[in-house]
């Protein structure tokens, strides 16, 4: 059920292939104010670090589309060559059409049709968007989403439901009508002259029954490549789990091209969390490899000592932190595991499937730590100082292992 259609997101000669037999892009958006062009770009940065592949900014002002080639030069300047993505409601066929800076430093355009425009004015301005997207070659999102859904089309549905001998329940033309939103959407961008590989749509909804379905049914009627992401997620916990539970059904069904996850912050937490949690995600379900996993057990009564939750965090962030630089220098260290257990029952087991691991001494048990490097024990370690010195064991692995087919690389 994957989408055939292949669509390319350029900036430079970076080109980020989705849809077709592409893997599951991470797309992450700023929070930050677009006419601060240097504090964006900033947060752009941040974010690709992590791990995104596409992040899109709010251009909603003149202000602010006048900012996007700064944003974009500031991120040039910095070695930052994630496309961005231009999220327009309201006036952005004003923008596109009198901004063409902005309309060209973007490298993707999202439209919602909910919000292009009413009556007779709608059509015009929809193809005023897209007209920019021709004349600049950049693919665009229709982006529907229940909260902003084409009233029009909605009341008109509701209408035609309710003369039928059975109407539907009020679900289903919900479902209906943000399908028939995005499809006719495509239709007409079609008609106006694009290519469907340069069209991307998605279906946005925040309840994950309602998100599983809609995709399903979208999923069976086009070709087009799909974007997945609950709609206003929540925070923290609530805003995971949910997100985790809908996308992981539909890409076990080999739905989704791109994906987002929407979650609020908490104050003071970092925007990159979303792209954490979408990477864990891919990564959880084996479909791509982001960053070394880190296997911990829970704790439990034999595991007082708070030593192996320390651990296991401080390897965790030392790890994440560590990608941007060992991705260009240790190829595959992505798809190493680790394991911090907190006791012997099933510590030594774990750490053996680990590629390195380590069995930290749990409450009676002797003060020694058992490492485990490729499936057999290497050394243990005692005293207090374990924590710090399994580190070093973890750069020293990584630079012996991963180093070494580096070098092997380089000389074939």
């Amino acid at each position: 059920m994957a989408s055939k259609l292949q669509a390319q997101i350029a900036w430079g000669s970076r080109v980020v292939t989705v849809g077709g037999d592409a893997p599951v892009r991470i797309q992450s958006m700023t929070n930050t104010d677009t006419v601060d062009a240097i504090g964006t770009a900033i947060q752009v940065k941040e974010l690709a670090l992590a791990g995104s592949e596409l992040v899109r900014i709010t251009v909603n002002t003149p202000e602010a589309a006048a900012a996007v080639p700064h944003i974009r030069e500031q991120l040039d300047r910095m070695g930052i060559d994630v496309p961005l993505i231009g999220d327009f409601h309201y006036n952005g066929h004003t923008l596109l059409t009198q901004y063409p800076d902005c309309a060209q430093a973007l490298s993707k355009y999202r439209i919602n049709p909910g919000n292009v425009g009413k009556g007779d004015k709608r059509d015009k301005q929809f193809g005023q968007m897209i007209e920019a997207a021709l004349r600049f070659d950049k693919p665009v999102r229709i982006g529907v989403n229940w909260g902003s859904l084409d009233q029009e089309l909605l009341v008109s549905m509701m209408d035609a439901n309710s003369a039928r001998t059975a109407p539907w329940d009020a679900s289903k033309v919900m479902t209906e009508a943000l399908i028939e939103s995005a499809l006719g959407s495509a239709a007409e961008a079609v008609r106006l002259g694009m290519h469907s590989a340069q069209i991307l749509l998605s279906c946005k909804v925040s309840g994950v029954q309602d998100l599983v379905r809609v995709y399903q049914e979208l999923a069976k009627r086009c070709d087009y490549a799909l974007h997945l992401g609950l709609t206003e997620a929540g925070m923290g916990t609530k805003g995971t789990v949910a997100s985790a539970a809908a996308l992981a059904v539909l890409l076990q069904q080999g739905i989704g091209d791109t994906i987002r996850v929407s979650l609020t912050p908490a104050p003071g937490e970092a925007r990159t969390q979303e792209v954490v949690v979408a990477s864990e995600i891919l990564q959880s379900l084996g479909f791509r490899s982001f960053a070394p996993s880190v296997t911990a057990c829970p704790g439990c009564g034999r595991t007082t000592s708070t030593t192996f939750q320390e651990l296991t965090q401080q390897i965790d962030h030392f790890l994440r932190a560590q990608m941007p630089v060992w991705k260009t220098k240790y190829a595959g260290v992505e798809k190493m595991k680790v394991a911090v257990m907190g006791c012997i029952v099933n510590g030594p087991g774990e750490s053996k499937h680990a590629d390195i691991g380590i069995s930290l001494p749990g409450t009676g048990e002797a003060p020694a730590a058992p490492v485990f490097i490729d499936g057999a024990k290497a050394m243990t370690l005692r005293g207090e100082r374990i924590a710090e010195e399994f580190q070093v064991v973890v750069e020293n692995y990584i630079a012996k292992r991963y180093g070494q087919h580096q070098a092997k690389e380089v000389m074939a």
